[in-house]
């Protein structure tokens, strides 16, 4: 912990991302509390106050109904977060067994496992994803399933790559010399050498799941309103600019904080845990 914390001490831009990711964690935990409007999250209206331009009441302007941007980009990042998180969650085991047993085992089992990753890593991963939410009804929840499906083959690469090297390594020919199992060998001696390399992975595609995410929602495809969401809220905005700038800036500029911040942090994390760039 020591050494983490001197070496992202002594890279600026690590530190800057550390902190941007900690500042957008605690907003969206605390949005009940800090949201000037807590109540603007869902379906409410304002008439009275629709449109408004940036000011001491609304920091961030209002909506076309009168909801309170900044607080609806708080309970916004709540949302981008649970998802990000989950989508990870699920994608990450995946990918790695898959990587795993065709990197150790090799043969039949390799180019098997291989050529099924291969054939959904030829896909785009947005196109994959557009066309599973044309399929499915456009909620959270199918979204974060669509998002998965695109996301688990490059951990699968990533560790395929990792275990194909490592089981050439005296440490596993030793392994195999008194008689060790597959698994054991697979699970217990060849993936703690794939964690560096997989935390900082996951680290780094957490802002690029939110910028997926976003799209969707863009689209009309992900989070459906009421729920605040920051692709929706941008798409929803740009249909007023320049005049409304408001509406599609704070959004957009939202994006840009949470994507740059998980950049930062990965790449100051590849450099406490040594991963090869």
């Amino acid at each position: 912990m020591k050494r983490a914390i001197r070496i992202l001490s002594r890279n600026p831009l690590s530190a800057l991302g550390l902190g941007l990711v900690v500042l957008i964690v605690l907003a969206a935990l605390l949005a009940p509390w800090i949201a000037p409007y807590p109540d603007h999250n869902g379906a409410v209206v304002d008439f009275l106050n629709n449109n408004k331009p940036p000011s001491a009441r609304n920091w961030m302007g209002t909506d076309l109904v009168g909801r309170d941007i900044f607080s609806r980009i708080l309970y916004a990042y709540q949302t981008s977060l649970v998802l990000a998180v989950v989508v990870l969650a699920i994608a990450t085991p995946i990918g790695t067994v898959v990587g795993l047993i065709a990197g150790y085992l090799g043969g039949w089992t390799e180019t098997i496992l291989m050529r099924v990753v291969d054939v959904f890593l030829s896909i785009p991963p947005l196109v994959l994803a557009l066309a599973m939410m044309g399929v499915l009804k456009p909620t959270l929840t199918n979204a974060m399933l669509a998002v998965t499906a695109m996301w688990w083959p490059w951990y699968a690469r990533l560790v395929y790559s990792i275990a194909r090297s490592e089981r050439e390594e005296g440490y596993v020919l030793a392994a195999e010399v008194i008689g060790a199992g597959t698994t054991h060998i697979a699970f217990r001696e060849i993936l703690p050498n794939c964690l560096p390399a997989i935390i900082t992975k996951m680290t780094l595609d957490m802002g690029f799941v939110i910028i997926i995410a976003s799209s969707l929602s863009f689209l009309g495809l992900g989070v459906q309103p009421p729920t605040p969401d920051l692709g929706s809220m941008v798409a929803e905005g740009a249909n007023y600019l320049p005049d409304s700038w408001w509406l599609t800036v704070f959004p957009g500029l939202a994006i840009l904080i949470a994507v740059f911040g998980f950049n930062l942090l990965g790449d100051g994390l590849r450099d406490v845990l040594g991963v090869d760039r």
